[in-house]
């Protein structure tokens, strides 16, 4: 009898999947980004960006409108981004971030890298790349890991 040998995902490639999923869910005309928030292999809370709940969707995108350039002026922005969404869920939900890991598909601004250290955040594993200097400034001195899913190198410890 012939044996056959299992191969699955690891749980990187797992929660960056659930991360891609969730991504579908975003409500942004500019940008769909997905957040799974993981402590010790279990998944605590889900994000996408979008409107605040119970607000109408996005019709336009003032930020494209006025040609601003990504990473710039997201006070002008109805959406709230899905790391904060995963936070804010998982603090609705009571559940403990400190020591937790994010996978999300694009790397955190700044104002997210400020909220993920304050969160306790250990690890952030992002997929597409947003060049912000000073977010990633921010997570390496906060003493969070950060690794590219994309390429598997590791950053800022």
């Amino acid at each position: 009898m012939k044996a056959y040998r299992l191969t699955r995902p690891g749980w990187d490639d797992t929660f960056m999947q659930v991360a891609r999923v969730i991504s579908n869910r975003s409500t942004c005309l500019r940008r769909k980004v997905g957040a799974v928030l993981v402590k010790d292999k279990h998944i605590i809370a889900t994000g996408y960006n979008g409107a605040p709940t119970g607000l109408p969707h996005c019709t336009q995108c003032l930020r494209e409108e006025l040609k601003v350039p990504s990473g710039e002026r997201h006070e002008i922005c109805r959406a709230v981004h899905a790391e904060q969404n995963v936070i804010i869920q998982a603090a609705l939900h009571g559940r403990d971030t400190k020591g937790a890991e994010i996978y999300v598909t694009c790397f955190p601004c700044v104002i997210c890298a400020k909220i993920l250290v304050n969160a306790g955040i250990r690890r952030v594993v992002y997929e597409d790349i947003y060049p912000d200097d000073l977010a990633m400034d921010i997570l390496k001195n906060g003493g969070v890991l950060v690794e590219n899913y994309s390429t598997r190198q590791s950053g800022c410890r």
